[in-house]
């Protein structure tokens, strides 16, 4: 049996692991720590080389977009969930396909390497060792590699002058956990990506004042939406294909109105020069009620710190600041693997589809979840992982090293005229476009004209509803049963939270009026049926009666 190794056990880790299971293959995953989530789990103290959350960290993605594409999250689950809930949600998806059993707790990979042989037999020496210090050598037919881009925390002090002389705490964002031990003092939060908006946000509850500082500024989207449902549930297949067609200004102005209608952003401080879908968006509902109550204020870049004191671009100066907070992103590497194998430089790296090494032949080695999209990185990492497992078994062949180079060529050219330049910005995709490219490979992209014709109130849902990752288990290899189901259902998941509260509800009225309509009705039936004799069925209603019973029973 072909020996596949998964390095890392979180959310993209876990679904190759089952992915591998699906296609006959035997995994073996090597997790570092001693759980699994990745990212998602909270530690009161960071872990080295791997990104720690706050304990408030709530995701950005509703749970019918983010779940795996064959195990929705349970309905009674709010939509957008604490990250508490989704390391339940991982734990269920773990138990449910008995893939614990198949990771290496407490055991860092310390090397990934082609055999002599390589060329022919495509395997890997991997070298792992324990928490005890024992090293072990172990030999691969295909390797995994799911460790994510938040690896190493940016930190670019050099861009700071006098930072050295700050008499205050300053820290990256991957150290902050709670607000507490800030109350009433002064906070820096320099970055307005969505860590940066929530951190200044929570401080803002507690800190005597808080200062938002950046650079370009940023579009700010919220999470709830129209009628109060999640935002991303308003993105369908129909609103797709417009967005393909209409002019990208006019797009990003309708865009913009429509998000200026709620607050200005440039009233605000926050309107950048880049157009809305030229920037990763910022989502926070809270920042700009903070912003209107005083507690946060926006800022230009830092020019300098001196002392305790933090001067900006526009001349402003505060005193005794207390706290910096550094939101300023990751960075990602492979240290594990040779640099001819994978290179990594300024957060770019050339991969076919963002997960094979183009010139590495055979293709035995896959990176998983190296992306950032609008939505979760979860359906991504595990259609990833669905098209790795299928190439590994021989089922689907790559095309020629040229053509994949070409295609990652086209990808960074499109990437690069759509989006501000950022070192955020490198791995970027368009969540449903990169998964339907993804499913034409693998063959589970749905066939939108036969449903049309067979299951229109499938092809419905499909077109005008959420683009939850379950169309993907339609058809094709990996076909899952109860994918139509949890489709037509959705709705139910999605609402199913709101019922929390139980009430009843006030009985209607019966109304008088339906009576008198219904005595109207068949008095005009009767006269209706005896037009010819009205007079006499005006002197014998009994006569009538019997007449209507036996015109409705014909009927």
């Amino acid at each position: 049996m072909t020996r596949v190794a998964v390095v890392g056990g979180g959310s993209s880790g876990l679904a190759c692991i089952k992915c591998c299971l699906d296609e006959g293959l035997e995994p073996v995953c090597f997790e570092s720590s001693d759980d699994i989530g990745g990212l998602w789990r909270f530690r009161e103290n960071p872990e080295s080389d791997r990104a720690s959350i706050y304990h408030s960290v709530i995701i950005n993605t509703s749970k019918e977009i983010m779940c795996f594409s064959d195990f929705p999250i349970p309905g009674h689950f709010p939509n957008y969930m604490h990250n508490s809930l989704i390391m339940d949600y991982f734990r269920m998806y773990t138990d449910n396909f008995k893939l614990t059993k198949h990771i290496h707790f407490n055991t860092k990979v310390l090397q990934v390497k082609q055999r002599s042989d390589f060329s022919h037999s495509g395997q890997w020496d991997v070298e792992t060792e324990n928490k005890h210090g024992k090293r072990e050598k172990h030999i691969f037919d295909a390797v995994m590699i799911c460790i994510g881009h938040h690896c190493n925390p940016n930190m670019p002090l050099q861009d700071f002058p006098g930072i050295n002389t700050f008499k205050g705490k300053y820290f990256h964002s991957r150290d902050y956990k709670t607000p507490e031990e800030w109350r009433d003092k002064k906070a820096v939060v320099i970055g307005i990506g969505n860590s940066g908006g929530d951190i200044a946000v929570e401080l803002s509850r507690v800190t005597k004042q808080v200062y938002l500082s950046t650079r370009r500024g940023a579009w700010v989207l919220n999470r709830v939406s129209h009628n109060g449902f999640p935002r991303d549930l308003r993105s369908n297949r129909a609103l797709s294909f417009m967005r393909q067609i209409l002019p990208f200004g006019v797009l990003c102005s309708m865009e913009e109105k429509n998000l200026n209608q709620r607050f200005d952003h440039s009233l605000y401080k926050l309107k950048p020069k880049h157009r809305l879908f030229s920037q990763h968006p910022t989502v926070n509902d809270d920042l700009p009620n903070r912003i209107l109550s005083g507690t946060i204020q926006v800022k230009p870049n830092i020019r300098s710190f001196q002392g305790s004191s933090v001067e900006f671009d526009d001349g402003n100066v505060v005193e005794d600041v207390d706290l910096v907070v550094f939101a300023t992103g990751y960075s990602f590497s492979f240290p594990f693997l040779d640099s001819h194998v994978v290179s990594v430089s300024e957060n770019k790296t050339s991969l076919y589809k963002y997960v094979f090494p183009p010139q590495l032949n055979p293709a035995t080695l896959a990176i998983i979840g190296l992306v950032q999209s609008l939505g979760a990185v979860m359906p991504i990492s595990e259609i990833q992982a669905r098209w790795a497992t299928r190439v590994f078994k021989g089922f689907i062949k790559l095309p020629s090293i040229d053509a994949m180079l070409t295609d990652v060529r086209h990808k960074e050219e499109t990437m690069a005229k759509k989006y501000v330049s950022s070192q955020r910005h490198t791995i970027q995709v368009d969540h449903i476009g990169y998964m339907d490219e993804i499913a034409e490979l693998i063959g589970v992209q749905p066939n939108f004209l036969k449903l049309l014709l067979t299951d229109p109130r499938l092809w419905l849902k499909l077109i005008f509803g959420p683009e939850s990752p379950y169309q993907y288990r339609l058809q094709g290899p990996g076909k899952w049963a109860g994918a139509r189901h949890a489709i037509v259902t959705q709705w139910d998941r999605i609402t199913q939270p709101f019922h929390s509260k139980v009430y009843d509800k006030p009985k209607p009225r019966r109304s008088s009026m339906w009576p008198l309509v219904l005595s109207a009705a068949v008095l005009g039936l009767a006269a209706y049926i005896n037009r010819s004799s009205l007079p006499a069925f005006l002197q014998d209603p009994t006569a009538l009666l019997d007449k209507i019973k036996v015109y409705l029973s014909a009927q």
